[in-house]
């Protein structure tokens, strides 16, 4: 529909549109049967929760890709995924901020928190659900930066926070270097626990052979030198589960070893013995 000329009937208009779309995209989210979370927005504290904030910094005034903006601290309930509101309780509001700007004053930026590529809005929901039906390309934002222990790729909807929450408890327990911690890759959240279990037991083992105390860094900075990498490098010698990274194939195989000769060695013969049975990981 074309617009009238007149600001604020123009702006319940596009409340009214942008309602419309809300409903549509929920309804077609439903025919695919996806879950209800993928068309909701992120909830800041449950992401950074997952995460593990480690600090944070003033970024000060950014010109932000409205696109990017994809959760929310405390209004999760009022907005979809791409900020179109949800309930007609803001109407007057969205409706009156809405035709303020197309009769051109200016308002003043958003505030908005950074998680990794992602942005959550503290204060201005409103008008970043404005400048996404509008099609603005980006917003003005005084944002801050939130450093987290975990990444933040790959999240998409709340039940890839498990994953992360997994992998962030798993380097609690096994505090790897950056560069390391990144070759750790499980799909599975709950291998990450079997995975800690194993370093940890792998570190008792050496506390008891040499009568010494080790503490986590140590244990996870031997355990990835003189277990881990030797391991991965013989299994994928002689081509044991391809499809699979190196982290599922380390837990797998540990399973295996125990089950096949009841002992926590490594020899050729154990991985010989793995590749006969012809047995992959699950």
């Amino acid at each position: 529909m074309a617009d009238t000329g007149f600001p604020d009937a123009d702006a319940q208009a596009d409340f009214s549109r942008a309602r419309r779309r809300a409903r549509l995209n929920r309804a077609v989210s439903r025919l695919r049967r996806q879950p209800d979370d993928v068309t909701q927005v992120l909830p800041y504290d449950e992401v950074v929760a997952a995460l593990g904030e480690t600090g944070r910094r003033e970024l000060g005034l950014v010109d932000v890709p409205v696109e990017a903006i994809v959760g929310s601290v405390d209004r999760t309930g009022q907005f979809d995924r791409d900020f179109r509101p949800t309930t007609s309780i803001s109407r007057d509001r969205w409706a009156r901020i809405n035709a303020a700007q197309r009769r051109g004053e200016t308002v003043p930026p958003v505030r908005l928190r950074k998680v990794g590529g992602m942005y959550f809005v503290v204060d201005g929901h409103h008008r970043v659900s404005i400048a996404r039906n509008r099609g603005n390309p980006t917003i003005d934002a005084y944002v801050t930066e939130i450093l987290t222990k975990v990444d933040a790729d790959g999240i998409h909807s709340n039940r890839d926070l498990v994953l992360k929450d997994h992998r962030r408890i798993f380097l609690s327990r096994v505090p790897l270097p950056a560069e390391r911690a990144a070759t750790i890759v499980l799909p599975n959240p709950w291998k990450y626990a079997e995975l800690a279990e194993n370093v940890e037991a792998w570190g008792f083992r050496a506390m008891q052979a040499e009568g010494a105390f080790l503490d986590r860094d140590e244990v996870a900075d031997r355990w990835f030198t003189t277990e881990y990498e030797p391991v991965i490098a013989a299994a994928r010698a002689i081509g044991l589960a391809p499809n699979h990274t190196d982290a599922e194939l380390y837990v797998w195989i540990a399973a295996e070893r125990y089950r096949l000769i009841r002992r926590h060695e490594w020899t050729d013969d154990v991985f010989e013995r793995v590749r006969e049975t012809g047995r992959q990981p699950d």
